[in-house]
Protein backbone atom coordinates (compact mmCIF):
# COMPACT_ATOMS: atom_id res chain seq x y z
CA UNK A 1 0.00 0.00 0.00
CA UNK A 2 0.91 3.36 -0.81
CA UNK A 3 -0.01 7.49 -1.15
CA UNK A 4 0.56 8.94 -4.05
CA UNK A 5 2.03 12.87 -4.20
CA UNK A 6 -0.15 15.16 -6.17
CA UNK A 7 2.46 15.31 -8.82
CA UNK A 8 3.04 11.98 -8.96
CA UNK A 9 -0.46 11.35 -9.84
CA UNK A 10 -0.25 13.82 -12.57
CA UNK A 11 3.04 12.21 -14.03
CA UNK A 12 1.29 8.62 -13.67
CA UNK A 13 -1.71 9.50 -15.87
CA UNK A 14 0.26 11.41 -18.05
CA UNK A 15 2.92 8.68 -18.84
CA UNK A 16 5.65 11.71 -18.06
CA UNK A 17 9.35 10.53 -18.22
CA UNK A 18 9.64 12.76 -15.23
CA UNK A 19 8.53 9.97 -12.80
CA UNK A 20 11.74 7.82 -11.87
CA UNK A 21 11.34 3.68 -12.63
CA UNK A 22 11.60 3.44 -8.75
CA UNK A 23 8.39 5.56 -8.22
CA UNK A 24 6.58 3.80 -11.53
CA UNK A 25 7.28 -0.02 -10.38
CA UNK A 26 6.01 0.34 -7.02
CA UNK A 27 2.72 1.95 -7.72
CA UNK A 28 2.80 -0.87 -10.34
CA UNK A 29 3.76 -3.73 -7.71
CA UNK A 30 1.04 -1.89 -5.43
CA UNK A 31 -1.61 -3.88 -3.67
CA UNK A 32 -3.42 -0.67 -2.95
CA UNK A 33 -2.56 2.61 -4.34
CA UNK A 34 -4.09 5.66 -2.39
CA UNK A 35 -4.70 8.92 -3.79
CA UNK A 36 -5.89 11.74 -1.18
CA UNK A 37 -8.72 14.04 -1.60
CA UNK A 38 -6.24 16.72 -1.03
CA UNK A 39 -4.66 16.04 -4.48
CA UNK A 40 -7.90 16.29 -5.81
CA UNK A 41 -8.50 19.58 -4.41
CA UNK A 42 -4.60 20.83 -5.28
CA UNK A 43 -5.52 19.87 -8.87
CA UNK A 44 -8.63 21.93 -8.73
CA UNK A 45 -6.60 24.67 -7.15
CA UNK A 46 -4.09 24.44 -10.00
CA UNK A 47 -6.21 24.81 -12.90
CA UNK A 48 -8.12 28.17 -11.25
CA UNK A 49 -4.58 30.04 -11.17
CA UNK A 50 -4.03 28.59 -15.02
CA UNK A 51 -0.92 26.28 -13.58
CA UNK A 52 -2.37 23.32 -14.96
CA UNK A 53 -3.12 23.22 -18.53
CA UNK A 54 -5.88 20.76 -19.30
CA UNK A 55 -7.50 20.74 -15.23
CA UNK A 56 -11.26 21.13 -16.07
CA UNK A 57 -11.06 17.70 -18.48
CA UNK A 58 -8.86 15.91 -15.78
CA UNK A 59 -11.18 17.30 -12.70
CA UNK A 60 -14.02 16.14 -14.93
CA UNK A 61 -13.12 12.67 -15.50
CA UNK A 62 -10.57 12.23 -12.29
CA UNK A 63 -13.29 9.84 -10.43
CA UNK A 64 -13.70 7.74 -13.43
CA UNK A 65 -10.36 8.03 -14.11
CA UNK A 66 -9.07 6.81 -10.27
CA UNK A 67 -11.67 4.12 -10.21
CA UNK A 68 -10.64 2.68 -13.66
CA UNK A 69 -6.42 2.79 -12.67
CA UNK A 70 -8.06 1.17 -9.47
CA UNK A 71 -6.43 3.61 -6.97
CA UNK A 72 -8.75 4.35 -3.63
CA UNK A 73 -9.67 7.59 -2.40
CA UNK A 74 -8.39 8.93 0.84
CA UNK A 75 -10.83 11.09 2.33
CA UNK A 76 -9.45 13.69 4.90
CA UNK A 77 -10.09 13.03 8.28
CA UNK A 78 -10.14 15.56 11.38
CA UNK A 79 -7.18 13.66 12.99
CA UNK A 80 -5.15 14.20 9.62
CA UNK A 81 -6.21 18.29 9.67
CA UNK A 82 -5.40 18.42 13.13
CA UNK A 83 -2.19 16.87 12.86
CA UNK A 84 -1.01 18.76 9.60
CA UNK A 85 -2.26 22.17 11.46
CA UNK A 86 0.62 20.65 14.10
CA UNK A 87 3.40 19.92 11.86
CA UNK A 88 7.25 21.71 11.75
CA UNK A 89 6.54 24.28 9.19
CA UNK A 90 9.71 22.18 6.91
CA UNK A 91 7.59 22.15 4.10
CA UNK A 92 5.19 25.16 3.62
CA UNK A 93 2.73 24.03 1.06
CA UNK A 94 -0.41 22.77 3.47
CA UNK A 95 -1.14 20.14 0.93
CA UNK A 96 2.15 18.65 1.05
CA UNK A 97 1.76 18.99 4.71
CA UNK A 98 -1.31 17.12 4.35
CA UNK A 99 -0.01 14.04 2.66
CA UNK A 100 2.53 14.20 5.18
CA UNK A 101 -0.03 13.44 8.12
CA UNK A 102 -2.27 10.82 6.23
CA UNK A 103 1.35 8.89 5.63
CA UNK A 104 1.80 9.21 9.18
CA UNK A 105 -1.81 8.36 10.68
CA UNK A 106 -1.78 5.26 7.84
CA UNK A 107 2.06 4.45 8.06
CA UNK A 108 1.96 4.75 3.82
CA UNK A 109 5.03 5.60 1.58
CA UNK A 110 4.50 8.61 -0.01
CA UNK A 111 5.58 8.10 -3.44
CA UNK A 112 6.81 11.56 -4.07
CA UNK A 113 10.45 13.46 -5.25
CA UNK A 114 9.87 16.55 -3.00
CA UNK A 115 13.05 16.53 -1.07
CA UNK A 116 11.37 19.13 1.49
CA UNK A 117 9.39 15.58 2.94
CA UNK A 118 12.41 14.23 4.20
CA UNK A 119 12.47 15.73 7.67
CA UNK A 120 9.29 14.79 8.83
CA UNK A 121 11.00 11.19 8.99
CA UNK A 122 8.16 9.54 6.76
CA UNK A 123 8.91 6.62 4.04
CA UNK A 124 9.50 8.17 0.67
CA UNK A 125 9.57 6.27 -2.54
CA UNK A 126 11.30 7.82 -5.49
Amino acid sequence: MLLLDTHTLLWWLAGDAHLSEQARAAIERARVVHVSAVSTWEIGIKTQLGKLPGGELLLAELPGTLEAQGFKELTISGRDAHTAGLLPRHHRDPFDRMLVAQSLRLGLPLVSNDPLLVPYGISLIW
